[in-house]
């Protein structure tokens, strides 16, 4: 990218989504409120500063149900939960599932989360290479949160497919196999959610099913939304948070060497990590509720606003040397998991799994390196999570 050309035109290159911060640094200083065009052919603008980043998360003009916009068209169990959700509907959907999330139920998964981690590292040990991905990542977070829900956790790959395809679809990856796995996943729900009514058990999904029936508070549609919502959330930000984390360590060979034998750093490493490079890259949508101005830029009713988490995090108002990865880092306010009313809600259980998932690994194999150049590793498509598709170790 020339001195002299728009930052906005390097945006969503393959070049980009490697090491997207450079672009991000000139468009905080050139036009940190861009208007242009996104990936699926929307038009809308990109919030790329903190201050203004906080400010759009919080401000109740910027709305997250697209059907007052849109009505009901493009609606799908995808958006029928609280993440495209305003108040009141938002209050009562994030109601009926954080009572599994609070921090105090979550601590008391550590010792199973442990437990897994073991698990999946007894299975490679005396391999001489793994992919972290999908020897590690990937099934920790996948095996706790379908535990949490209650579904098999033996189905955990066809998780995996329809996750991807339906996280692809936002970089207007959208095909007929996107569509194909969204069917895929509806059935199989709606299946699972018959044999619950049969049986139900003490997991959420149970809980779920027993509130929809008791009526008023979860429609069919909402049930099916939230659910896809916590397969999906519920694994994805630990997957990518794992990843990157355990990528941006190899590259800091100093701070990986710290937290190996100081693993009580564990609590501020993790939040370094979701800072630095952190797991997901752009909020979801928000559409401007009214015509307004902010920030000096007037925007109509009905435009598309989206805020760049991972540029308003290396933004250097708010973080002394933001571009520099350090563990030891004073009290981060990050965006990792957004801001206001839409905060993640499975933030606390993210964070465990990151410090256990991580910790765990440098203790059982101190050693690890990359069995390839970083600047080789393949970045996942689309315009919500940040994360590599696979990472070779060496053990």
């Amino acid at each position: 990218m020339s001195a002299n050309e728009s930052p906005k035109n390097a945006l969503f290159t393959r070049e980009f989504s490697q090491n997207p911060y450079p672009v991000y640094a000139r468009l905080r200083e050139e036009e940190p409120i861009a208007k242009l065009m996104f990936p699926d052919g929307q038009f809308g603008w990109m919030i790329t500063r903190y201050e203004d980043a906080v400010e759009v998360l919080k401000d109740n003009r910027f709305i997250k149900d697209m059907t007052k916009i849109y009505g009901s068209t493009g609606q799908s169990i995808f958006t029928s939960n609280m993440l495209f959700s305003d108040p009141p509907d938002h209050r009562r959907l994030r109601g009926l599932v954080q009572q599994a999330f609070t921090p105090k139920l979550i601590e008391g998964m550590r010792e199973h989360i442990q437990q897994i981690a073991d698990k999946l590292l007894d299975a490679v040990e005396g391999r001489e290479h793994i992919e972290l991905i999908d020897d590690y990542a990937f099934p920790l977070p996948i095996i706790v949160i379908s535990e949490i829900l209650g579904v098999p956790t033996s189905d955990q790959d066809k998780f995996r497919i329809w996750s991807n395809s339906i996280i692809g679809a936002s970089n207007s990856e959208g095909s007929s196999e996107v569509y194909q796995h969204m069917q895929e996943f509806t059935a199989y729900l709606g299946t699972w959610f018959e044999k619950v009514r049969r049986e139900p058990g003490d997991d959420l999904i149970s809980q779920l099913i027993a509130a929809e029936e008791a009526g008023e508070r979860l429609s069919e549609q909402e049930i099916y939304g939230v659910v896809s919502l916590l397969i999906i959330a519920g694994h994805e930000t630990t997957v990518n948070l794992i990843g990157n984390g355990i990528i941006s360590l190899l590259q800091h060979p100093e701070q990986l060497h710290m937290l190996r034998d100081n693993p009580d750093l564990i609590k501020g490493a993790i939040e370094e990590m979701l800072r630095y490079n952190g797991p997901v890259e752009f909020s979801t949508s928000r559409w401007a509720g009214e015509d307004l101005e902010f920030r000096g830029h007037s925007m109509k009713r009905g435009d598309l606003v989206v805020v760049a988490l991972d540029s308003a995090d290396r933004d250097g108002s708010q973080f002394d040397d933001p571009d520099l990865f350090d563990i030891t880092r004073e009290r981060s306010r990050h965006l990792a998991f957004g801001h206001g009313i839409h905060m993640c809600l499975g933030a606390p259980l993210a964070r465990l799994e990151g410090e256990i998932a991580v910790n765990t690994l440098l203790r059982r194999f101190p050693n690890i390196r990359l069995r390839e150049d970083a600047g080789k590793l393949e970045w996942r498509p689309g315009m919500i999570v940040r994360g590599v598709k696979e990472i070779p170790l060496s053990l």
